[in-house]
This record gives structure tokens, C-alpha cells and sequence, in this order.
């Protein structure tokens, strides 16, 4: 690997560790933002509501995960970790983008059901929303040998099949 690719390392961990920041805190913001669509406030109160969501969800909240990913992604593959524990830590992010993805759903949702519409209640989400993010900062920060956890055999080793395409070197 080249070395000014090595020079960008700090750069690219401080972008995807900034959005990561961002994107996690937008993970427990908009859940409470979510709460707050009832049918007891006004129509002006909703409107400036639903708007507050649906800006901080499109604006904010989604290009910083897209951003987190891509950033993690090209470090992945510069820093060669391509360990157990990584493996661990992308299903948590993983379950990170599916809760990502509902909570988009449920604004859609919120916005578009004519007459009541019951916006969850923030607590079970938030709780639920912890498990993937303190698995992405155990994983991260421990980096435990997972070594002792049967992986199939298929995972381990390569099986000599060459990709369906042409790969430019």
C-alpha cells in the first residue's frame, strides 16, 4: 500500500468517528422528536414538528450514516481488519441500518395516515436502540478474540472460486 494512503488514516477515522457521533445521536433524538406527533397539538404545532423530523432525518441524520458506512468501509480495507471481531461489529451496524430504516418508515408512516395516527413511544426503541450501539463500542474499543466462537468452516478459508467479473490491477 502506498504511503500517502497510509496518511489519510487519521483523516478518514476523525470523518467516520465525527458521523458515527452524529448518526447515533440522531438514532436517539428522533425517536423523542417522533413522540411529540400527537393528536392533542394543533396543526401548526404538527406541521413544525413533522417538518423538524423529516429535516433532521433527511438532512442530518442519513447522510451521516451513509457517510459513517463509506468511511469505515475504505478503512476496513486500509487497515486490513478483516478479524472476527469486525465481523461482529458490521452486524451491529447492520442492525443499526435496520433501525435506521424504520424510523424512516415510521415518520413516512406518521405524515401519511390520515386522521389518528399513534406515533410509538420513545422508551422501547431507545432501549432497543443501545444493544447494536454498545456492541459497535465493545467490539470496537475491546477488540476481544472471538477465536472460542464456532464459525463454520466455509468462513475460514478460501474456496479458490475466482469472482464473476474481471478485477482491474
Amino acid at each position: 500500500m502506498s504511503a500517502w494512503l497510509l496518511t489519510l488514516i487519521p483523516y478518514l477515522k476523525a470523518v467516520h468517528i465525527s458521523m458515527i457521533a452524529v448518526w447515533t445521536a440522531g438514532l436517539f433524538a428522533l425517536p423523542m422528536m417522533m413522540a411529540r406527533h400527537e393528536n392533542a397539538v394543533g396543526q401548526a404545532d404538527f406541521s413544525r414538528i413533522r417538518q423538524a423530523t423529516h429535516r433532521s432525518y433527511t438532512l442530518l441524520v442519513t447522510p451521516a450514516a451513509v457517510i459513517a458506512i463509506a468511511t469505515g468501509t475504505v478503512l476496513i480495507f486500509l487497515r486490513e481488519a478483516f478479524t472476527l471481531w469486525m465481523f461482529a461489529k458490521l452486524v451491529c451496524v447492520a442492525l443499526m441500518v435496520a433501525f435506521h430504516a424504520w424510523i424512516g418508515g415510521t415518520l413516512v408512516e406518521v405524515a401519511e395516515t390520515e386522521g389518528s395516527h399513534a406515533p410509538p413511544a420513545p422508551v422501547l426503541p431507545l432501549v432497543l436502540v443501545m444493544v447494536p450501539i454498545l456492541g459497535v463500542l465493545t467490539f470496537v474499543l475491546a477488540k476481544p478474540d472471538l477465536s472460542s466462537v464456532p464459525v463454520p468452516d466455509w468462513l475460514t478459508r478460501p474456496v479458490g472460486v475466482h469472482l464473476p467479473l474481471d478485477v482491474p490491477r
